[in-house]
């Protein structure tokens, strides 16, 4: 078996907090996407509005179900190629294509009326903007290691992610108050045709436009080694295999590690997508609180990631993980013996306060195992393993729930994705370290 493959002999001994905040900004505007866009606005606007009166027996729903389907079998196939061009100096030009095209998408949406003629041009552009967010998420996971050092990996990853919390809180409620709640927010813009929902996505964009420019600004390109000859896509992922082959005969724990996580961020992801729904058809909680909730959600599980950064560089990324996966099970498991509106928020968001470590600790654990040059070709696996497996905890979800009758047995699907990541991430290696913080050498065993 074989330790962790250590940072690169130039990593950094100090790191300028410039650096550090500019990166971490741009997790605070990839929010934009992720919470306002993807999950609580844009694609409650195609579904319930846009194509309400879609003819046929396909619902928007299904069709809105597909194209994100087809986005992440595109990411799964895409990502790892993507990250081993990255790779060797090319990291933060990656972000910046990817995000420039993710933008330009979220910007198309304002012509996305309230019309189910209008439809596909939504799909289209929420299916290219997850595709291009993914991607450009890849090369920068990558460049974690620039900006940290090897004693304060652990923090940065987290601050990264608390700062991802923190934006889509502070987006969800501008756009809300200014632009959604009542008749057209605030600003009283005209809900004819959909427009102010429009606007969300123009606003939106600007935000994740304005947080990533820092980045580019003040985080320099990684040092390039020795340029490649530039591989054709078959050649890319004949390369691809034989790299995964040799990885997993020298460091076969990052790979292992590539599965377990798989398994426990698609646990963590089912948390998110069917915590609202349990809210209300379980627990009892108003639909128009669910928001409410979901602000203090992102919160603790912000400070949790804030917090645990600084554990994870005391302990190592291994025991927050596995620390934070016991917690949920632990809480997961004593939500679903209870019942009432108190007992969700009660322990509805003790969950949430070992959701963000684990999800920043997990990042910070393949920082640490991928081979040195290679950060952004492991990120990019990282990314397809996700979504190899994304189906089994709505799978479950959706089979506990028809084979019981209940819409509360749903849980048990998700608590049994958490547990198969607990058991599979108990036998792999955590990363070494010598006495001083520093990653050791490789060292291979029997």
């Amino acid at each position: 078996m074989t330790a962790a493959v250590p940072l690169e002999p130039s990593a950094p001994a100090r790191v300028p907090r410039r650096q550090v905040v500019a990166w971490g900004l741009w997790d605070s505007g990839s929010s934009a996407f992720n919470a306002v866009i993807l999950t609580f606005v844009f694609s409650v606007y195609l579904t319930d509005s846009v194509g309400k009166d879609l003819p046929g027996s396909v619902s928007a729903n299904s069709w809105l179900g597909w194209s994100l389907g087809v986005s992440g079998l595109f990411i799964a196939l895409l990502a790892p190629i993507i990250g081993q061009r990255a790779d060797g100096g090319r990291r933060k030009l990656s972000v910046g294509i990817w995000t420039a095209v993710t933008v330009a998408a979220m910007a198309a949406m304002v012509a996305v009326r309230n019309d189910y003629h209008y439809l596909w041009l939504g799909l289209v552009l929420l299916a290219i903007g997850s595709v291009c967010f993914e991607l450009a998420s890849v090369s920068y996971n990558a460049l974690l290691r620039q900006v940290s050092t090897p004693a304060t990996i652990g923090r940065v990853s987290g601050f990264g992610w608390s700062m991802g919390y923190f934006g889509g809180i502070v987006l969800l409620l501008v756009v809300y108050v200014g632009l959604i709640a009542g008749d057209g927010g605030a600003l009283g813009v005209s809900t004819e045709g959909g427009l102010n929902i429009r606007l969300v996505g123009l606003v939106a964009a600007v935000w994740f436009a304005a947080f990533a420019i820092p980045l580019f600004l003040t985080v320099p390109e990684p040092p390039a080694r020795a340029r490649e000859v530039r591989l054709g896509v078959l050649a890319s992922y004949r390369r691809l295999f034989a790299d995964l082959r040799d990885l997993y005969r020298h460091a076969p724990h990052t790979v292992y590690f590539l599965g377990a996580s798989a398994l426990f961020r698609d646990g963590l992801a089912a948390i998110f997508t069917f915590g609202a729904v349990l809210a209300v058809t379980v627990y009892g909680i108003d639909p128009g609180d669910v928001l409410i909730f979901g602000v203090a959600a992102n919160v603790v599980s912000a400070l949790g990631a804030l917090t645990a950064g600084w554990v994870d560089d005391r302990i190592g990324p291994k025991g927050v993980v596995m620390g934070s996966l016991v917690g949920l099970l632990l809480f997961g498991t004593t939500l679903g013996l209870l019942s009432g509106p108190t007992a969700f928020w009660v322990f509805g968001l003790g969950l949430c306060l070992f959701v963000g470590p684990a999800q920043a600790s997990a990042r910070t654990y393949m920082a640490w195992l991928a081979p040195p040059g290679r950060e952004a070709q492991l990120f990019g696996l990282y990314a397809t393993t996700g979504r190899a497996v994304s189906f089994l905890a709505p799978t479950l979800v959706g089979a506990f729930t028809f084979w019981f009758g209940s819409d509360r047995a749903g849980i048990v699907g998700i608590l049994a994705v958490l547990l198969l990541g607990l058991i599979a991430m108990w036998k792999v290696r955590p990363p070494v370290r010598d006495r001083d913080g520093a990653p050791a050498p490789d060292v291979t065993a029997s």
